[in-house]
């Protein structure tokens, strides 16, 4: 209902819809035009040598501020994922281990949806994947949904980054819609491409003719960003992240082991040894295979580990579990990224005036000159891939725009390249990290990594060439002007698009065809036969009854959002209300304690002759009479 109801609020039309809540109040200005950043400080040719001295030395104090809560940001993302995957990389291994769901490419489509939301890294799900496949567990076709999801999972990052920006309703509206844009995008993608992929392989078929024709040899994945980030983020946790793989690939002894790192260098001895087997069928061949007795022995190489050295992070020797230091690292991560960001929006706020900010916003959205303007966007799209290799994750690239579509400094028409950039970018450091994968493995990895990146190009040609398919634009900005208005419906949307949608489809998948047609069938129609309504509503409203111009046949809660704005606001308002209750109470229990203390103390000081406290106390008991003669009286 709430998906039917989005879609009401974004596609209805004002001029032929009383319904139509993404209208807001007549406006002078769209409120999707970039505002002007005024600089209301004195202007450079006003200043003396020690005022420009003084502002220039200001700003690179400004600059070198803004690259330091970058790197805290950007470090905070790191510990924000390794944080996920102590709570819940456990669980993300455990979901892997069940084939026969995983068979089921809706099924095996959320999974990706959910591990990645439990891990907060594609870069992790998707080696997960890798490695079931590396090992026979999964074979590529059964993968590709999986891959499909991950690349979904990974898009709610900078949608809650957009949250710590709902203090300003216009800043809002534009963040929002700039993190959305990629949710659209992903979406879209999927619905169009995985039936597609069902009826014929396509992804699949063609990624296997590229690893079949080129004779690619090993490599090793860069490592950019990491370089800089490493030093800090590994000094508070590391992970050794072959205990999720381990689990995926039902490794006993994973299971059992703890995701954090304790030591980080160590030494693996194999050794050819005689071991003792419960019968010949166990010995490894015929002929290393002898009798004595009531034992059988063998050769076999054994393996013994050897600690050299500990790891020196700040969780090394803490007893918790991983859940504890999990939760205490998200706590912590959170708090850091949200401040972070609130402070990264206030030093661009003060640095992007006056010219700068001309300058800037020129060369960030204005297109080239005609006919080349169709150029433009590629070149944003490359950008954004370059950018998200250099990072190597396109959860940071996005969310570090996110925050710049808020303030006004970059247009949600160009932030949606870049987008599309990072989808690329990410994929491309993928096939770097399969490339480093042993020669036996490296063909399945490798095409699974190719399978990521060719469905992101394909979603590209489907929503981005033709300016009609770019789709995610207008239904971000629908959904932009929906939370600007209701901003509680940010909470909502995340908690539906990401958590209750993809387990609904989940559950539905899992009781079989059957009852997903029978159940997903009419919903599909009944939002199709919406869209087609509200498009004629817009454009065609004479080819519709008169009912169905507008939406107004239907019970106000079925077409707005006013009454459950109002019974948010009133639920706000009991809670603050309760709130501020509880505090004015305890605060009157405080004073009462205190008055009630001081008394005691004046009392005790005062009335040194027993005589004295013993009249006092009589008057006070008659002065409790008379107040119950007086309440008695009314």
């Amino acid at each position: 209902m709430v998906f039917f109801l989005m879609f009401i609020e974004i596609k209805a039309s004002p001029a032929h819809s009383t319904a139509a809540l993404i209208v807001d109040e007549p406006e002078e200005t769209d409120p999707w035009d970039l505002p002007e950043l005024k600089d209301a400080g004195v202007p450079w040719s006003a200043l003396d040598t020690k005022g420009k001295v003084l502002r220039v030395l200001i700003s690179v104090g400004k600059l070198i501020l803004l690259l330091g809560f970058l790197y805290m940001f950007v470090c905070s993302l790191d510990i924000l994922s390794s944080a996920f995957q102590l709570v819940g990389g456990k669980t993300a291994g455990d979901i892997f281990q069940d084939n026969e769901i995983l068979s089921n490419p809706l099924a095996g489509l959320v999974i990706g949806v959910l591990v990645t939301l439990l891990v907060q890294s594609s870069s992790t799900s998707s080696s997960i994947v890798v490695s079931m496949v590396s090992s026979g567990l999964l074979t590529v076709q059964v993968a590709v949904p999986i891959i499909m999801g991950t690349n979904i999972g990974t898009s709610v990052t900078n949608t809650l980054v957009a949250m710590t920006q709902a203090g300003e309703r216009n800043t809002f509206r534009r963040a929002f819609a700039g993190a959305t844009v990629h949710d659209f995008f992903n979406w879209l993608s999927v619905l169009v491409l995985l039936p597609l992929e069902v009826a014929s392989g396509y992804l699949f078929v063609v990624t296997k003719l590229i690893t079949d024709s080129f004779e690619i040899q090993s490599g090793e994945a860069p490592d950019l960003l990491n370089v800089i980030t490493d030093p800090l983020t590994e000094s508070i946790i590391e992970l050794d992240a072959s205990v999720i793989s381990g689990i995926a690939t039902d490794d006993p002894e994973a299971k059992n082991k703890s995701l954090i790192k304790r030591w980080c260098q160590t030494f693996t001895n194999t050794t050819l040894m005689n071991v003792t087997v419960p019968g010949p069928e166990n010995c490894t061949s015929p002929s290393l295979c002898w009798v004595d007795g009531n034992y059988t022995f063998t050769l076999k190489n054994v393996s013994q580990t050897y600690n050299i050295k500990k790891c020196t992070h700040l969780f090394v020797d803490v007893n918790l579990s991983d859940m504890a230091v999990g939760l205490i690292l998200l706590a912590l991560s959170l708090l850091v990224l949200c401040s972070c960001l609130i402070l990264i929006v206030k030093l661009l706020n003060s640095m992007l005036k006056g010219q700068v900010a001309v300058v800037i916003k020129k060369v960030l959205n204005t297109n080239f000159p005609f006919p080349f303007g169709w150029v433009t966007g590629y070149i944003a799209i490359l950008v954004g891939a370059g950018m998200t290799f250099i990072v190597q994750s396109s959860s940071v690239f996005t969310s570090a725009i996110t925050p710049l579509v808020g303030i006004g400094v970059i247009s949600i028409e160009r932030a949606y390249p870049l987008c599309l950039g990072s989808n690329i970018g990410t994929t491309t450091t993928a096939i770097l990290a399969a490339m480093a994968s042993p020669g036996e493995t490296l063909a399945d990895a490798l095409q699974i990594a190719l399978v990521h990146f060719l469905f992101n190009i394909s979603g590209i040609i489907l929503w981005y060439p033709i300016p009609f398919t770019r789709v995610p634009i207008r239904l971000a900005k629908g959904l932009g002007n929906i939370t600007g208005k209701y901003r509680w419906f940010a909470v909502v949307y995340i908690i539906c698009c990401f958590f209750v949608l993809p387990l609904l489809i989940f559950a539905l998948s899992l009781a079989g065809w059957k009852v997903l047609v029978g159940v997903g069938v009419p919903l599909l129609i009944m939002l199709i036969i919406i869209i087609v309504i509200n498009i004629l509503q817009k454009r065609k409203p004479g080819w519709l009854p008169a009912v169905l111009r507008s939406w107004d046949f239907l019970p106000l809660w079925a077409h707005s959002l006013a009454p459950c704005d109002k019974a948010v606001g009133v639920l706000i308002a009991k809670c603050c209300c309760c709130c501020k209750c509880c505090q004015a109470a305890s605060d009157d229990q405080e004073d009462r304690a205190e008055q009630l203390e001081n008394n005691k103390t004046t009392h005790t000081a005062v009335y040194d002759n027993h005589a004295m406290s013993v009249e006092n106390e009589a008057e006070d008991g008659m002065k409790i009479e008379l107040n119950i003669l007086k309440m008695t009286t009314l």
